[in-house]
């Protein structure tokens, strides 16, 4: 029995959930990251000429750079080439892409649900698989919601889901 081998690579292909802003934010660092190529290559050269490579410091951080580089490029190669982008599924439910609004007694907090590959908490982004992201998935508008933190727990009310 032969194996279909373009079968089994669509089936093992991983699929990542952005929006539409977070993929042209990673597509524009790509460009960012491919631009630095030469660069680097410039920095490899130059470091050649300082002489022995074997204590060359120069050269093995240039070296470990465009490794770097090279990483931080194929990953976000396959992040786009497999996303799958995200819309609010609905404006009452939260879900993936949801833009939700927090509030209890000290704080109102604003948040967008988003997949783990574009979650930035520090731009208000929460991964739906976080623990902030678990307990609010699948909540409505008007919901009270608790959250475990390292402080202990804190209760939300959730004002608006967009």
């Amino acid at each position: 029995m032969k194996l279909n081998t373009k079968k089994v690579k669509n089936i093992m292909k991983k699929q990542y959930q952005i929006t539409a802003d977070g993929k042209k934010e990673l597509e524009a660092e790509l460009l960012g990251l491919k631009a630095r190529r030469g660069e680097v290559a410039d920095k490899i050269s130059e470091a050649r000429d300082f002489g022995d490579l074997s204590e060359n410091a120069e050269y093995d951080a240039a070296r470990e750079e465009q490794g770097l580089l090279e990483t931080r490029i194929a990953e976000i190669e396959e992040i786009v080439n497999n996303a799958e982008i995200i819309k609010a599924t609905s404006k009452s439910t939260i879900g993936l892409g949801s833009r939700v609004e927090l509030k209890n007694d000290k704080i109102k907090v604003e948040y967008v649900i988003v997949g783990p590959v574009e979650a930035n908490p520090i731009e208000g982004k929460i991964s739906n698989e976080s623990p902030i992201g678990m307990a609010l998935y699948g909540k409505k508008e008007g919901d009270t919601v608790t959250i475990s933190t390292p402080k202990g727990d804190i209760s939300y009310s959730i004002v608006s889901v967009g």
